[in-house]
């Protein structure tokens, strides 16, 4: 039985991400499974209050998932003791302020990501954090997947040899909302509203490329409009005004060179929206997010070019493909599996390894990008401060 129970407040969950996963797929799924499974073998129970500025929706949503506590009075519930973290799923532009006293209240803090609008916010956030010595954590969901766990495990076997280049594609076709409806909120397309494929995606490439090859050194990238009108929810045509296209090049440290492109233009024809090819000495891998294969050295083809002859080689055929989790075993919930972890290392008051420093190394990545992109320059991401 459980002898602890942790509350936590949780701010956003009307909306899609803070509701499907953090909410539903994480905190209600533990909840309901008796809490958080400990290292000694008992369990500390979950306690989840709503704070949100529509009360209504934050009671219908309560009363389908059997929560009592619901609130729109945040100071309220930062200053009762009885919730000791606090979850931050709100828009970008709403962060920093709720953050900022959440940490003055003494919470632990957990958020999803951007951490802010700007990498000196995120950084100054950081700061405040440490200072006051609380738990701080950045949802870095996508190291949890399936694919990038094998891959992980890849290179801490040494299957690799000495890793040389990683190429990524990701992205799909979006579509421009007049024939068929997007699949997107027309704001991502919107700079003035925090719109753009960049300041979106490169956060998330940050933390993967940092915990998978090492930090990032420098960048140069070129960030696009492909499509500069585009059809909102309404019908009303509006001008796309940021960038829905990404082509980025990233030195990492030792040497690693990462050539990843980012689109909401493209066709796919890979195995997964995303995927990630790496080549080292011994051996290379492509996986997605759940998928996975491999062609070690010995098994290597030895390629001709012959512009005048075609082709006949099953290229396909060389890669073995392997399994990313036992067999007959489902994949956890990347989103879950990063709030079990979160909310031990609070009990057990020892650091996130994801932590707010790793956020705000996101938004430097993504800001200088986006310099990168407006000046024609590689640009360091080393040296400086806050790097």
């Amino acid at each position: 039985m459980s002898t602890k129970t942790i509350g936590i407040i949780m701010n956003g969950v009307t909306g899609r991400m803070g509701y499907r996963q953090h909410l539903v797929r994480s905190i209600v799924a533990l909840r309901d499974e008796g809490g958080v499974l400990l290292s000694d073998g008992s369990r500390v129970a979950i306690e989840p209050l709503l704070v949100g500025r529509d009360e209504e929706r934050l009671r219908r949503i309560a009363d389908r998932h059997g929560i009592d506590l619901v609130s729109t009075d945040l100071d309220a519930a930062l200053a009762d003791d009885r919730w000791s973290i606090y979850f931050d799923a709100q828009i970008t532009s709403a962060r920093v302020a709720a953050i900022t006293r959440a940490i003055a209240a003494g919470k632990h803090v957990y958020t999803e990501k951007p951490t802010a609008e700007s990498h000196a916010d995120a950084l100054d956030l950081a700061r405040r954090a440490d200072d006051a010595g609380i738990v701080n954590g950045v949802v870095h969901d996508k190291l949890y997947l399936p694919g990038l766990v094998r891959l992980r495990e890849l290179i801490a076997s040494g299957f690799f040899g000495r890793i040389l280049s990683v190429r990524g594609e990701f992205g799909y076709w979006v579509f421009e909302g007049d024939w068929r409806h997007a699949q997107r909120p027309s704001w991502n397309y919107r700079a003035e509203d925090g719109g753009g494929i960049v300041v979106d995606m490169f956060p998330h490439w940050n933390y993967v490329i940092e915990h998978l090859f090492g930090r990032i050194e420098a960048v140069y990238t070129r960030a696009v409009t492909h499509i500069p009108s585009r059809v909102d929810e309404s019908g009303v045509r509006y001008d796309a005004t940021a960038d829905d296209a990404a082509y980025a090049i990233i030195e990492v440290e030792g040497g690693v060179i990462v050539q990843l492109n980012s689109s909401w233009d493209v066709r796919v024809d890979r195995g997964e929206l995303v995927e990630f090819q790496v080549d080292g000495t011994l051996g290379s891998a492509v996986v997605g997010l759940f998928g996975a294969k491999i062609q070690p050295r010995d098994g290597t083809p030895t390629p001709t070019w012959n512009p005048d002859l075609p082709d006949a080689h099953d290229y396909a055929a060389d890669w073995l493909a392997v399994p990313t989790v036992p067999p007959g075993t489902e994949p956890v919930n990347g989103f879950r599996a990063q709030w079990e972890e979160f909310i031990r290392d609070v009990l057990a008051g020892r650091p996130h390894a994801y932590d707010f420093a790793s956020g705000a190394r996101g938004l430097l990545l993504a800001e200088r990008a986006l310099e990168s992109s407006g000046t024609g320059r590689r640009l360091a991401l080393v040296g400086g401060e806050g790097a």
